[in-house]
């Protein structure tokens, strides 16, 4: 697909987002979105506060924790106040913009909690294969350069597949997005002139946000478990495995809902395909802080110290 420098694009003045139109009585789902991002703008800060108090918790794995809060944040603000500004206050009318801006900035976002699993997963494997060496392995400059990558890595899979490919679309055709906010597939599909590249992207997206990463995690895991079988006694296995039953947790969450919604979202309902794909993007980021609030032993140490520094002094009165 190649354009000369006379090609004139037509690009809608605005968009329709018509994703939760006519699903009847939806109004409750939204208060249920309310109550998600307030639990994750709460968790999700307190997560990254107690990382910032506690100096015990400065170690590269906390960086990637740290990280991971920060994404989730980030990506439920993105996402849960303008899709309850369009669907609850009826402004479904979204300019070209901002529309593309909006996408930009929810698919970076929602790349970037898969890949801050991948450095999680990486940070765990070094642990139970190379406790020794685990100080010398996993560093601080090396987290932060695999957090750096990932970051670079979604901004440029998602400003190729907007900036680079979409804003070289014409819609001549219809302008309604059939989902919840502006999403890719839903926004190429009716364009008017070549949309083979569009659709090539929309392709290998899901690949390297989702398969690579998710294929690396279940690699690091088999590894994992090569290493525990090797220990001699079963409670150090136990031991050793429930350092990574936080991170296990958080992969399920984000990557079972999300596959089987991908697998069968052309058998279900479109609607219940929209609310579907809609829970398994804003819930990850409400969980992930209560996941390691939980299951991580540091954070609730930290956070127990935290509570006793926080408690009011009691005083005795000893009377004679």
């Amino acid at each position: 697909m190649s354009f000369d420098k006379n090609t004139t694009f037509v690009r809608p003045a605005n968009f329709i987002i018509s994703g939760f139109v006519g699903i009847p009585n939806i109004r409750y789902y939204f208060v249920f979105l309310c109550f998600i991002y307030i639990f994750s703008v709460v968790g999700n800060t307190a997560v990254m506060l107690i990382i910032i108090f506690d100096h015990t918790l400065r170690s590269p794995k906390y960086i990637a924790v740290f990280n991971l809060a920060f994404t989730d944040l980030l990506s439920n603000s993105a996402l849960v106040p303008k899709v309850l500004d369009i669907s609850l206050f009826n402004h479904h009318y979204i300019s070209y913009n901002n529309c593309l801006t909006f996408m930009f900035f929810c698919f970076t976002l929602i790349s970037m909690q898969a890949f801050n699993l991948v450095v999680l997963s990486f940070d765990r494997i070094m642990a139970i294969m190379y406790p020794l060496h685990y100080q010398m392995r996993v560093s601080h400059k090396i987290i932060l350069s695999l957090i750096t990558f990932f970051w670079l890595l979604a901004i440029a899979l998602t400003g190729t597949a907007v900036v680079g490919l979409l804003t070289r679309l014409s819609f001549c055709k219809s302008v309604v997005i059939q989902s919840y906010f502006c999403d890719h597939g839903p926004m190429y599909r009716p364009g008017c002139n070549d949309v083979t590249h569009n659709r090539a992207i929309a392709g290998l997206a899901p690949i390297l946000i989702l398969g690579f990463p998710l294929a690396f995690i279940v690699g690091s895991y088999c590894c994992i478990g090569y290493s525990l079988s090797k220990i001699s006694t079963f409670r150090e296995r136990v031991k050793a495995f429930k350092t990574c039953t936080g991170h296990l947790s958080l992969v399920a969450i984000y990557f079972l809902p999300i596959t089987f919604v991908y697998i069968f979202g052309n058998v279900i309902h479109p609607n219940a395909r929209i609310i579907s794909l809609s829970i398994t993007t804003v819930l990850p980021p409400m969980l992930n802080p209560i996941i390691y609030v939980l299951q991580t032993q540091e954070i609730k140490e930290s956070v127990k110290l935290l509570q006793t520094r926080c408690s009011p002094v009691h005083v005795n009165v000893i009377t004679f």
